[in-house]
């Protein structure tokens, strides 16, 4: 794999982490790390999708690493399902697994290694092989 478009967020200063709406409604007091709050705005800015904090949340847990090119991968991967007519694709990169609604350019969950090999996909329309 190739380290050049790695970066570590724990060397980028992050002052403050702002909870997203639906986590202010349920009044819940989770706290985000300052990696993972870097790591989601990177991510959102560099591939122009949204990650859904359950997809942040299996990001981190399950230490699955986006590189740039893995980031501009699954962009495409979206463009090409939006342009079939999808709404919700289960997209395969490399050894990796990414549920996104397509309509609303979200990724839903994702899976690494053995877990994709395993895993059952429902509620998707298509699937995007990269």
């Amino acid at each position: 794999m190739n380290n050049a478009h790695k970066i570590d967020p724990s060397l980028l200063p992050v002052q403050t982490v702002n909870r997203n709406r639906a986590e202010k409604r349920k009044g819940t007091t989770n706290k985000v790390s300052p990696d993972a709050a870097f790591g989601s705005v990177f991510r959102e800015e560099v591939s122009g999708l949204k990650f859904s904090a359950h997809a942040q949340e299996r990001l981190e847990t399950r230490k699955i690493d986006l590189t740039l090119n893995t980031l501009e991968r699954l962009r495409t991967a979206v463009e090409r399902a939006s342009s079939k007519g999808s709404q919700d694709s289960l997209v395969l990169i490399d050894d990796k697994a990414f549920v996104v609604s397509v309509k609303n350019k979200t990724v839903i969950t994702a899976l690494a290694g053995n877990n994709v090999k395993e895993g059952v996909f429902t509620k998707i329309d298509s699937a995007v092989v990269v």
